[in-house]
């Protein structure tokens, strides 16, 4: 098996959300179905795929494959014991995600007993352009870079305020790129607003972004600023001066 399909079978399973059929599979993946059925059964064979019939599902076993980034990566582990911090002082969900191409991913979380319980778990991914980690995230790149990448991105509307069209989305980048932080309201999910700061380890690049995540009804857009920006920046600091 090509290891570069067998990958590319591995993460549609991601799109289709489900027990998948060969058709639907190699829809996503672009592939023949000849190719997918050859890294399916492949798959299956290794004990990381199981079949039942014309579906396909993938196994437990592939759990090991995100275990053992998460051993072995630095990032979270040294930023795991601030968001702790971070959740324990605002009584918050603190999160730390990376840009991983067109999304940006959850690599650590920590949650206060009376924050608000969101759905964004560790190895969840989400839109780079209408999340408020994505967006401080992107307002680290070059700006013709940023817009080239969003016109070439499917952007559907999550909620009804989810901002779609490019120039509103660069304007708010721009802002994130000024500012040094960004807000999403209620872009990802109805009820639910996010704050997040660009973070990095020493004097190095920036490597990732911490955010914050509250319920609309217990904290307006000014209280974030006002209420939790400076502990988002606080911590960002002193993973700074820690590394």
């Amino acid at each position: 098996m090509g290891l570069e399909k067998g990958l590319s079978v591995i993460e549609a399973f991601s799109q289709v959300r489900g027990p998948a059929t060969l058709s639907q599979l190699a829809e996503v993946t672009g592939h023949t179905r000849a190719s997918v059925r050859r890294s399916l059964l492949t798959l299956c064979q290794l004990g990381y795929a199981w079949q039942s019939g014309r579906h396909f599902m993938l196994a437990p076993r592939t759990l090991r494959l995100g275990q053992a980034f998460f051993q072995s990566e630095e990032l979270s582990r040294r930023v795991q014991p601030m968001l702790e911090l971070l959740s324990e002082r605002t009584r918050e969900s603190a999160s730390l995600a990376v840009l991983d191409s067109r999304e940006v991913v959850f690599i650590a979380r920590a949650t206060h007993r009376r924050s608000l319980s969101t759905g964004f778990s560790v190895g969840i991914r989400l839109p780079v352009f209408c999340s408020a980690t994505g967006r401080v995230l992107l307002a680290q790149q070059p700006r013709k870079q940023v817009e080239h990448l969003l016109r070439n991105i499917a952007r559907p509307a999550l909620t009804a305020y989810t901002v779609t069209e490019v120039p509103n989305i660069m304007q708010l980048i721009d802002k994130a790129r000024t500012e040094k932080y960004a807000i999403s309201d209620q872009e990802i999910e109805l009820g639910l607003r996010s704050i997040a700061v660009p973070i990095g380890l020493g004097d190095g690049p920036v490597q990732g972004a911490i955010s914050l995540s509250v319920a609309r009804l217990r904290k307006s857009s000014e209280e974030l600023i006002e209420g939790l920006l400076p502990h988002l920046r606080d911590i960002g600091e002193m993973l700074n001066e820690a590394c």
